[in-house]
């Protein structure tokens, strides 16, 4: 195929897919708020119990090792739950909060508690990571609870901690295009009633480019911060 053709095959293709733009700005748009939603639920409730995890574990500053069980065993639960399934049970409690359980905002509520249960585990392991003599020297210096998680364990972390959410991040854009399975909306929604159930291949092709586009986006753009707030590199 030569340039003109290639050339004229792209106008074609695009001209073809511009009739749905309206549809697919809709369906990013619902990808971007589950997303969204998602990953607050990561930083503001993930990030704490990943962080308690770590305090309690054993030989820690703040053993406690019967909260530690409880709480490594429910993370260990929601995690090993295959998430369709997680959908479906958790319905009762997705109406109680949204009001029903078909939506946008009812399949943000299963995968907030996917990604809480996620990201608490690779903020356990970045923790981990850190030396323990440093939370040793911060002890001696008479440092309180609240400075030692924030002005040591998490500087010494940033790094691990912001690959970890760039690494949850991705992930939850893939749940989310399941989710359009169930009535969450968003481009696995779009793709699998216009692409799938339509048979416009051309269609699926695009959104799979979409789909690439913005995760490798958001892989660049969390590798470089975890670059750049590297401790060892400054």
């Amino acid at each position: 195929m030569d340039a003109p053709s290639i050339i004229q095959y792209l106008n074609d293709y695009f001209t073809y897919v511009q009739q749905y733009d309206t549809e697919i700005w809709r369906a990013i748009g619902e990808t971007f708020v589950m997303v969204g939603i998602s990953i607050a639920a990561a930083v503001f409730l993930g990030l704490p119990v990943g962080t308690v995890l770590f305090l309690c574990r054993k030989g820690q500053l703040y053993e406690n090792r019967p909260l530690f069980s409880v709480m490594n065993g429910l993370v260990n639960i929601i995690r090993s739950f295959p998430l369709l399934l997680l959908v479906v049970i958790m319905i009762p409690l997705t109406r109680l909060i949204v009001g029903t359980s078909i939506g946008t905002l009812a399949a943000a509520v299963p995968l907030s508690v996917v990604a809480i249960a996620s990201y608490s585990r690779l903020v356990e392991q970045s923790l981990l990571e850190v030396p323990k003599e440093v939370l040793e020297a911060a002890s001696s210096m008479g440092a309180s609870t609240l400075q030692i998680i924030f002005k040591f364990l998490y500087v010494e972390a940033r790094s691990g901690l912001t690959l970890g959410l760039t690494t949850s991040t991705i992930s939850f854009i893939s749940y989310s295009t399941v989710m359009g399975i169930v009535g969450g909306g968003g481009v696995g929604d779009f793709a699998i009633r216009y692409g799938y159930q339509r048979f416009e291949t051309e269609i699926m092709v695009f959104t799979i480019i979409i789909m690439v586009i913005l995760v490798q986006s958001i892989q660049f753009a969390g590798s470089l911060a975890a670059r750049l707030l590297d401790k060892r590199k400054v």
